[in-house]
């Protein structure tokens, strides 16, 4: 994990009445891989001079929590880090992180963090998990009744060990309000990127993205990366990435299966079973993805309606558009751009 000089909050513009500094709380603990730690401190932690006249309030305040502050914590990758802060603390943040657990698959979770957990959560803090972390959610009862997700190969067991939690495996975050659950790794960049958004708006997420070299908004759910991380792509796939390819290419214009296996030249039937095992998803639902993708920075502009970026991505109805928009986005298209359109920062 890289240490970087410079952190603590943004100041504001001089002359503007000071706004209280948003506490961002992480727990730590031994034994943890370090990488979605990273991500929290990458995001939140690090001072960001190219954010000087975007932000309307402080930038993060990060704190790292530990059961025993001051202890030293063994990391994977052979070396230690200390938190200086305690339960107290992420119980007192405004937003609570839980990157991972100690063993999702046998191990209880500390009854230390999953008090603080419910204090924070009774106090309104917004408290949110990163892969395996959703056990922890899940062990202070804040995912009963509520949408979660975690990485997928933890998905069938936090199911099965807290039924009153509905499980989707197949998203990269869930939003419900003041409770949210990623997938694993590097779905937590894309939530840490989802919550700057919520809080400072699309311009400063954007900027953000930029400097971490990502995405603003990958698109897609975890279910493309299951068969993709176990299975090799043989050479005889080449056609599918071919079409897929030719698809981007020309979004606004009619795609199906038929078109999509003649770029690809195989059968449909060959296209559909070899694209599927590729990409974990049918075409046509990756082509509908693709097109909500598309109709993203659309929305971010001032410029043009929504019956008009949908027949630019090609959806061929603003109904059939707000539609798979809701599915995918979980809000309508004019509420997303109400939210992250220019000048909504």
């Amino acid at each position: 994990m890289a240490v970087h000089p410079q952190s603590g909050p943004v100041p504001v513009a001089v002359g503007r009445r000071p706004e209280p500094v948003h506490t961002v709380a992480v727990y730590a603990f031994d034994g943890m891989a370090p990488f979605e730690l990273g991500v929290v401190v990458e995001v939140f932690g690090l001072a960001r001079p190219e954010l000087s006249g975007l932000l309307a309030a402080p930038w993060y305040d990060v704190r790292v929590c530990a059961d025993e502050p001051g202890t030293p914590l063994n990391a994977v990758g052979g070396f230690s880090l200390t938190a200086r802060h305690g339960l107290g603390d992420l119980a007192a943040a405004d937003t609570v992180m839980v990157v991972a657990v100690p063993n999702p698959f046998g191990g209880a979770v500390s009854p230390g963090l999953v008090a603080a957990l419910r204090t924070a959560h009774e106090r309104g803090a917004r408290i949110v998990s990163i892969c395996s972390g959703a056990f922890a959610l899940a062990a202070a009862g804040l995912l009963d009744g509520l949408e979660a997700t975690t990485h997928w190969r933890y998905a069938d067991l936090l199911q099965q060990r807290h039924p009153a939690v509905r499980v989707n495996p197949d998203v990269l975050y869930v939003d419900n309000g003041t409770v949210l659950t990623s997938a694993g790794s590097a779905a937590g960049i894309d939530l840490c990127l989802y919550l700057v958004r919520r809080d400072h708006g699309a311009r400063v997420a954007n900027t953000v993205a930029r400097r971490f070299v990502v995405p603003p908004h990958r698109d897609g759910g975890q279910a493309q990366f299951i068969e993709a991380a176990v299975t090799p792509v043989a050479a005889e796939d080449d056609g599918v990435a071919r079409s897929m390819q030719w698809a981007l290419d020309q979004l606004a214009g009619p795609l199906t299966v038929p078109l999509l296996a003649r770029a690809a030249r195989m059968s449909e039937r060959s296209y559909l079973r070899h694209f599927t095992a590729r990409n974990g998803t049918s075409p046509m639902r990756w082509v509908t993805a693709q097109r909500v993708a598309a109709s993203l920075p659309l929305l971010e502009s001032p410029e043009g309606t929504v019956e008009e970026i949908a027949a630019a991505v090609g959806f061929e109805s603003a109904a059939t558009f707000r539609h798979h928009f809701g599915r995918t986005m979980r809000v309508s298209p004019t509420a997303y751009r109400r939210t992250f359109g220019r000048g909504a920062a």
